[in-house]
């Protein structure tokens, strides 16, 4: 009782700092400014405090303060702090020129005003220079942010043959301003906003309007307005609050990392949710077949790339199912195999000391030990581990006894096609080892049993409001047109159907996409 009485007072406290922050106006006295934020800043080393006299008689105090590293030095020096000393009003009264300096003097792009300290504070610790003079009860924001930020790179994650060569870095703005490149519409939308009450992490939605449903744009504020966390460090962060199925395995919410991808998603009408300080873009609604698409899809003739998404379904069953029906058929419906396939299996199993469940689930985590280690490991290094690794511990397990032949080719092979939609790598572990243990339990019926359960709670999964399984359940015979098959892009002259977006045409397909007419855009079917 005690402990819980003492936290509450502590709380208290907080609150009431929080509020005395919050009350506090910017004072005319330069002295009270300066001491409030020390007692505020306290002993931060990397805090720059910088006293100087405006005009050339020295005639006001003047007071700037910045975090170092945050913002442009030069700019402040000599678009700032010089001209400022050397400032003549002439005839004018000296306070009155400098109220308005952000109009006259200061040749910075940004200057605000700001009446209370909570603010000025918040805009210090984010890059922005503050500078107060004594007699004037405003702080004026310079905008001169600057930092070392990394270069415009490929997306490691996310390589293609054909196609941009560019993936977002960890600046908010230079990602809007690279969105802004695809994209040259006044339609296109960025409303910031701020989430995390120590972090305070800038957040952009972008969208486009008149295209993108309003319910759903609504649903997206709704969701990011009800996180109340300390800090969002990464987009991972909002992803787990705004996804649709916490607690499923399978993501509703779809990443990139891609400038490129995200622009065609706002095409189509989804909503893309960008963070300060990481690469990695959100996008909603998110359905499952874009899982199986690939941006290079787009970029390459529509036979193969057809072909490759079929490819890739398969990939994903096999790699789900493959080494679930290598136990059941080995176990409970040996009849399966042919006569001379099980004899070579089962004499490449003599003096194998453990059971085929445990040989395939000793392989599997093997094998994803291997990945992590590869992953995690410098990339030099990391690749060589992988496939020295693989190799190595693939043909030592077998000469050992440890392991039979056809064990490893299916796990291999399971491996293998994994990796071929990227986007579910995660579910595809986690559905594998599902699959197993029923295959192990009741063979094929366990397994059937087991598909059967995770067909229907995909089927019953929404992505804001949309079925994350469109377009093949609920079936919608547009949406086939870039699915497995991707038609030719004159054939896609609408929009997703399943989106429900407020104009639904892409392209007049009598008039060619460069010729619409005006009058048809915003028309339905």
């Amino acid at each position: 009782m005690y402990k819980w009485i003492q936290r509450k007072i502590h709380f208290k406290k907080l609150m009431n700092e929080k509020t005395e922050i919050s009350a506090h106006f910017v004072s005319s006295e330069l002295k009270e400014n300066v001491n409030f934020i020390e007692s505020i800043i306290q002993e931060s080393s990397d805090i720059i405090f910088r006293s100087f006299d405006i005009g050339i008689n020295q005639e006001v105090k003047a007071f700037l303060v910045a975090v170092e590293g945050l913002f442009d030095q030069t700019a402040i020096h000599e678009n700032v702090i010089k001209p400022l000393m050397n400032l003549d009003c002439g005839s004018r009264d000296l306070l009155d020129c400098l109220d308005h300096l952000d109009k006259e003097l200061i040749s910075l792009s940004s200057i605000k005003k700001e009446l209370t300290m909570d603010k000025s504070i918040e805009f210090l610790l984010k890059g922005d220079p503050v500078l107060f003079i004594n007699g004037i009860n405003k702080a004026f924001i310079l905008g001169a942010r600057a930092w070392e930020m990394r270069g415009i790179e490929e997306p490691v994650t996310e390589t293609v043959i054909r196609g941009p060569r560019e993936g977002f870095v960890e600046t908010l703005r230079t990602n809007t301003a690279m969105l802004r490149r695809k994209i040259h519409h006044p339609k296109l939308r960025i409303e910031q906003t701020v989430i995390g009450k120590m972090s305070s992490t800038d957040i952009a939605i972008v969208y486009l309007d008149g295209i993108v449903n309003p319910e759903i744009l609504k649903e997206v504020k709704k969701r990011l307005r009800k996180i109340n966390i300390d800090a969002v460090l990464e987009s991972g962060y909002i992803e787990e609050f705004i996804q649709d199925a916490p607690y499923s395995i399978f993501p509703t919410v779809s990443n990139t990392e891609r400038p490129d991808v995200v622009a065609a998603r706002l095409l189509e009408g989804r909503v893309a949710i960008m963070v300060d300080g990481t690469t990695t873009v959100l996008m909603v609604p998110y359905l499952m077949m874009e899982s199986f698409q690939s941006p290079e899809d787009y970029y390459s003739r529509p036979y193969y790339v057809s072909l490759v998404r079929s490819l890739r379904l398969i990939g994903f069953l096999l790699s789900t199912l493959a080494p679930a029906a290598y136990v059941a058929f080995h176990d409970y419906h040996k009849e399966i195999f042919p006569t001379e396939l099980l004899i070579t299996i089962a004499s490449s199993r003599e003096g194998v000391p453990f059971p085929i469940f445990i040989e395939v689930i000793l392989m599997l985590v093997s094998f994803e030990w291997l990945h992590e280690a590869g992953i995690r490991m410098p990339r030099p290094v990391g690749q060589a581990v992988s496939i020295v690794g693989a190799l190595v511990l693939g043909e030592s397990a077998v000469n050992a006894g440890l392991v039979s032949a056809p064990t490893v080719i299916v796990v291999a092979l399971t491996a293998i096609t994994g990796f071929l939609v990227t986007p579910l790598y995660d579910v595809t572990a986690l559905l594998r080892i599902f699959y197993l243990v029923a295959a192990e339990i009741l063979g094929v019926y366990g397994i059937m049993c087991v598909l059967a359960f995770f067909l229907l709670h995909v089927a019953s999964l929404r992505s804001f409001g949309i079925p994350y399984t469109a377009p093949w359940f609920p079936i919608t015979w547009s949406g086939w047109k870039d699915f497995v098959v991707r038609v030719p892009l004159r054939n896609l002259t609408r929009r997703p159907e399943d989106l429900r977006v407020l104009n639904e045409v892409r392209q007049n397909s009598e008039q060619g996409p460069n010729n619409l007419n005006p009058n048809e855009r915003g028309k339905g079917r």
